[in-house]
């Protein structure tokens, strides 16, 4: 017989459940318990990814082995909550806002395990390498996975290009799952990843952006200042930073909260002990320099030239700015607008309302770790709007259990999810049929004791005859009424083979009635 080659395991499994109802979820939980048993984890998920239809009320279950896909399963059954379960009653599909961050969200080995276990993630990564190492003289897989030799993230040259590869690889990894974006915004650097992801830039020009630029930063700006992040409103910032004058400036606003500043070392240095002195929050982002103010100034003609060539295109994805703060026009993407890019403060709460001015209310952090989710999600509790917000990746968890957690939490706000990907071969199986909960919805008939002259009819005051009526043409009269068990459960006691019949004594009253009233 012939040998079966053997099966490519994915590394991680979903099982996607839903119910039209929460009992419905609960029951076809219990109820798929005894096939998850015996069934292949990945044949199991297959099959309930793309042979059953998406209910409102869902559950995603997510695991490495049978295990603790089993003890998930026993969650969702019990109602119980579960660190690998995921669960959420589906809105409508409003679709997905992209959100690209500047840097911050750097960390040692990110993505590696994705580089390994994700061909669209690996595909993208190796695309965007390519561009952007004919400008480069060291490799970004090396940097990603720390090869002997390679250049450290510590750089802003080598920080900028790889968080580049890595937010741009991770919007085509959702893309493999369907989720392509309605609307791009990107923070500082990130915008240049949101232009190439919305079309708006190729690939090769946005490469030529980063990598220039950031050569140019390192040459010109590392060691004469850095950004830093703050806890506080844009406008408190702009008075705690009065005692350094021209030596500190508001750089961007992030949210009602939130905003970065920009100086020299030794002035930041001040200003975040004076912050912590005084509690406030306040922290150096690694690897920048002061962007996004007046030491950017002098290069405005340097950076011209160097991207003199680059040539934007008309997106069919909106492009909101945070240069302008709102939506633009991505034609206008030109040398020009990246220097005032890196030179004006980043406005990144005014795209926000600009967003959510236009009806989006789903976002995803196309990044390796939550730079900005907060942000979005502080800016839409203050704008008194309703907000799905989800990042990819987290600090140390690179791999599809955290995707495929990021994945789960949009499908089951109701985005529509491709979960084919994944899963690599696999057969379908037999699942249990969904647990009806067989309410009833038919009205329970009634004796009929409504408003006889409602209907032109004479009422009766009787308990077997309801109405009486004229009629018209001989003068005789005609008397109705309606017998049911429900009004006369008497009747039940005079049953002949088991069918219930009206006693002739019945007749007898009637005709009594009939006599008495008439005649």
């Amino acid at each position: 017989e012939p040998v079966e080659p053997p099966r490519t395991e994915p590394v991680t499994v979903p099982w996607v459940l839903s119910g039209q109802g929460e009992a419905g979820l609960r029951a076809f939980a219990a109820r798929l318990a005894d096939v998850a048993t015996e069934a292949h984890p990945g044949d199991l998920g297959w099959t309930l990814a793309t042979t059953r239809s998406a209910l409102p009320h869902r559950a995603v279950v997510i695991g490495s082995t049978p295990e603790e896909l089993r003890s998930g399963l026993a969650a969702v059954a019990a109602g119980e909550p579960a660190s690998n379960v995921v669960e959420g009653v589906a809105g409508s599909d409003t679709g997905v806002v992209f959100v690209f961050p500047g840097q911050g969200s750097q960390w040692a080995g990110m993505a590696v395990e994705l580089l390994d276990s994700s061909p669209a993630f690996a595909r993208r990564f190796a695309e965007c390498a390519r561009a952007l190492e004919t400008h480069l003289d060291w490799s970004i897989e090396d940097v990603v996975r720390a090869a002997p030799g390679a250049p450290s993230l510590d750089l802003i040259e080598v920080v900028q290009p790889v968080l580049f590869t890595m937010m741009v690889s991770l919007a085509e990894l959702w893309a493999s799952y369907g989720v392509t974006p309605s609307a791009v915004v990107g923070h500082s650097q990130g915008e240049i990843a949101a232009a190439c992801v919305a079309g708006a830039l190729s690939l090769e020009d946005a490469a030529k952006v980063v990598v220039l630029r950031s050569r140019l930063f390192a040459e010109t700006l590392v060691g004469n200042g850095a950004i830093a992040s703050v806890a506080l409103p844009a406008e408190q910032l702009a008075t705690r930073i009065e005692p350094w004058g021209e030596r500190l400036v508001v750089a961007g606003v992030n949210g009602p909260a939130a905003a970065t500043v920009a100086g020299d070392p030794q002035s930041l240095e001040e200003f975040v002990a004076a912050c912590a002195a005084d509690g406030v929050r306040a922290r150096v982002v690694p690897a920048t320099v002061a962007s996004h103010g007046p030491q950017v100034e002098p290069l405005r003609e340097r950076l011209l030239a160097l991207l003199a060539d680059v040539a934007p295109r008309q997106s069919t994805v909106p492009f909101y700015s945070t240069v302008t703060g709102g939506l633009l026009d991505t034609t206008e993407l030109d040398a020009d607008y990246w220097f005032w890019n890196a030179r004006k403060p980043i406005d990144f709460l005014g795209a926000l309302r600009a967003l959510f001015a236009d009806g989006h209310r789903v976002f995803v952090e196309s990044s390796t770790h939550p730079a900005l989710t907060m942000g979005v999600q502080d800016t839409a509790d203050a704008s008194g709007e309703s907000v799905e917000v989800t990042g990819s990746l987290r600090r140390g968890e690179g791999g599809l259990a955290q995707f495929h957690s990021a994945v789960a939490r949009l499908h089951v706000h109701g985005v529509r999810v491709d979960w084919s990907a994944a899963f690599g071969a696999a057969r379908r199986v037999e699942l249990p049929t969904y647990p009806f909960q067989r309410e009833r919805y038919w009205l329970t008939p009634r004796p009929g004791q409504g408003d006889a002259s409602a209907l032109g009819l004479g009422a009766l005051d009787h308990p077997l005859l309801g109405a009486t009526v004229v009629l018209p043409e001989s003068g005789g009269c005609l008397l109705t009424g309606r017998l049911s068990l429900a009004g006369h459960p008497w009747l039940a006691d005079h049953a002949l083979s088991g069918v219930v019949l009206l006693p002739g004594t019945g007749f007898v009253e009637l005709v009594l009635q009939a006599g008495l009233r008439w005649g």
